[in-house]
This record gives structure tokens, sequence and C-alpha cells, in this order.
């Protein structure tokens, strides 16, 4: 569908929905959703941040009903607090948008259990917040779970040889790893929501290349990127702009389980197969073998 926009989300009132992100696409993201009506949390890792996403929110949609919550994607156990807070609060959930992510830090970094950082949170974390909440998403109203990959995606590689980049990182690669597994994981979680009559739809959606501070918060605001970033921002799309395929995704009646993607000035809904180099049944099996068991030192 091309030229959606964001006025063209129906009505989100009386559902849920959990966006991962404080500021750029997640903040546009739950900005959206709470003018159409929903009920958001944004969840985060930074209160001070989330707090202000939330009042900056109050501020543009009077009477909106959102909160955040704490969530630091490289840490399980953040992820495993984030997700019983919820449940004991709410009986179902109906919209779940994965999109927070780290992005080439010059040098390879850790999360608090042990996995390199990129995989660490913009897959696993998000991997384990999607298992952990999936009792509620299965009593939710038409629930959907968009996941966040990425046009860098195309040149990932699941190098089950140096999952965590141990012997040799370099940023992009383990960034374009990390967005593969994600896309990986949002057509198997659709294809085990239908083999197991979940109802749940899962959608990858990529949001181009925007204007956020994505780059800069990687791999720092004076490399490379970060002043590209800065001094040529006319390149990037406004992050409003770069939410739109995910918003799609997650509200447009058109939208069937499967990828959604993307180009600058329009969204488009359709099929893609994963690549041929990567087995359909085993790839997943691997990662959860190996998914508690964090690299040792």
């Amino acid at each position: 569908m091309t030229h959606w926009k964001a006025s063209d989300i129906p009505s989100q009132h009386g559902r849920t929905a959990v966006v991962t992100g404080t500021g750029g696409l997640g903040f546009q993201d739950a900005l959206a959703l709470a003018r159409a009506g929903a009920n958001v949390i944004i969840a985060g890792r930074n209160p001070s941040r989330g707090a202000a996403a939330v009042n900056q929110i109050r501020e543009e949609v009077p009477g909106a009903d959102v909160v955040f919550g704490l969530l630091d994607l490289a840490s399980l156990n953040s992820v495993r607090s984030f997700v019983q807070g919820l449940r004991s609060s709410r009986s179902s959930l109906d919209l779940l948008i994965n999109n927070a992510a780290v992005m080439t830090p010059p040098q390879r970094q850790s999360t608090v259990d042990g996995f390199e950082l990129q995989f660490g949170t913009n897959y696993l974390g998000h991997f384990a917040l999607t298992a952990q909440l999936l009792p509620l998403l299965r009593k939710g109203n038409q629930a959907r779970v968009v996941t966040l990959s990425s046009i860098a995606a195309r040149n990932g590689v699941i190098d089950f040889d140096d999952l965590q980049a141990q012997r040799v990182y370099k940023p992009m690669r383990a960034y374009s790893q990390s967005k593969l597994a994600c896309l990986m994981f949002a057509l198997e979680l659709q294809r085990r929501s239908d083999a197991a009559g979940w109802g749940i739809q899962s959608i990858a959606a990529h949001p181009g290349i925007s204007r956020t501070d994505l780059l800069p918060n990687g791999a720092g605001a004076w490399s490379v990127a970060g002043m590209l970033r800065r001094f040529m921002w006319f390149l990037f799309q406004p992050a409003e702009q770069g939410a739109l395929p995910t918003l799609f995704g997650a509200t447009s009646p058109q939208v069937r389980g499967g990828p959604t993607m993307a180009r600058t000035g329009s969204v488009r809904s359709g099929a893609t197969p994963l690549p041929p180099r990567f087995p359909r049944w085993h790839w997943m099996r691997r990662l959860q073998r190996d998914f508690g068991q964090p690299p040792r030192s």
C-alpha cells in the first residue's frame, strides 16, 4: 500500500500496546498509537527519558493512556522483571513492537549475561521478551508482534562458529547478523503461530534510513557515521516517516503475518522468503539451544 499515513491508522481504542525504545522510532510509534486511542506502555532502560517521552505524548495528546515501564533488553533479569510486572497487572496484550536497538559500537561490548551487545539486545532480548509475553498475546484481541529488522539484514550471516563475535568483531557485521536474526525470528514466529493456532500475527518491518540517534549513540557522535548523521541530516528521512512501516504492520487491516518492507515515501506489504543459505527449520532450534549459555570469557 503506497502513501499510507499515520492518519490512516484505524481506531486503537481498547487495545494495549508495548513499544520498546523511548526515543526515535519507538517514540513516534507510541505517539501515533496514543493518538489512535491505544493504551501504550513505553518500555526502556532510562527512566528519565521514559518520563520525558510520556510527558511529551501527554502534552501532544491530552488524555493519552501512556505509561513507562523499566526494561533493559541487555539484561535477561530485567526482561523477566518487566514481564512479571505486566502479567501481574494485565490479563492480555494486543500489540508488541520490538523496536529498540543498538547499532555498531566501535568496540565489542557485552550484555549483562555475557552476549555480544548487538546480538544480545537487538535479537535475544526481544526473543526473550516475546516468548515470555506469549501467554498475554495469545489472550489478546487479534494480537500482533512487529519486529524491526533492517536493510542491513541483506548482508547478514548467522555465524554459528562465532555467534558472539569473540574471535572477530566487526561492528556492522554484528549489527547485520542481529537484524537478520530479527527477520528470521519474525517469520518463524508466524509459522509457529499458524501451526499451533495461537492467532498471533508476526510481522517484520524495516524503517529505512531514519533521522534518529541510533547511529551517534552506537558508533559515537564523532564517528564517520555519527558525523554523517549530524552534518548530512537531509539524507535521512524524518523519524515520523521511518515509523510508518512499523505502524502499518501494527495496525493496518490489510496486513497478514510475514514481512512488511518499506521504501522512503511509501509502504508496501508482501512476502519475502528466507535466504536460501539458511535452513528454515533448524536455525531457531540452534539459537534456543545456545540461548541460555552466554560465552565464557
